[in-house]
């Protein structure tokens, strides 16, 4: 069972982690463009319109799919509440790969975004 409690507390640090950063990101985007923290891409770091945009856009998905995952991760688990430990560890282990690709999703579509709405030298498209 302490196995069980340890693994379900590691399978909610990505959607915390999703939700808390979302969160910032999208209300209060890193102040100055930088090398060290934040959505940092060479579309994103162009100027800081297209900064504060991407931050906007991609905290708001995490923001979402982080409230998603968070169930989404949990309830699987309680099927394995009286097993082993090398099936919790596996199924534990199932469910962080998926969350990992899930957290790494939205990227391709805040990119995605970006060259929607700026060229390629991060000046807004005119509609």
């Amino acid at each position: 069972m302490g196995f069980w409690i340890f693994m379900i507390c590691v399978i909610l640090m990505i959607p915390f982690m999703m939700i808390f950063f979302g969160y910032i990101f999208k209300n209060n985007p890193p102040k100055d463009i930088n090398s060290i923290y934040g959505y940092r891409t060479s579309m994103s770091m162009k100027n800081m319109d297209s900064w504060k945009f991407a931050h906007h856009y991609f905290g708001k998905l995490w923001f979402v799919i982080g409230i998603i995952i968070l169930p989404v991760s949990i309830i699987p688990m309680f099927f394995f509440i009286k097993q082993s430990t090398d099936v919790v560890g596996t199924a534990g282990a199932i469910i962080e790969i998926i969350q990992i690709i899930v957290l790494l999703i939205p990227i391709y579509s805040t990119e995605k975004a970006l060259k929607k709405e700026f060229d390629e030298n991060g000046n807004r498209r005119i509609s």
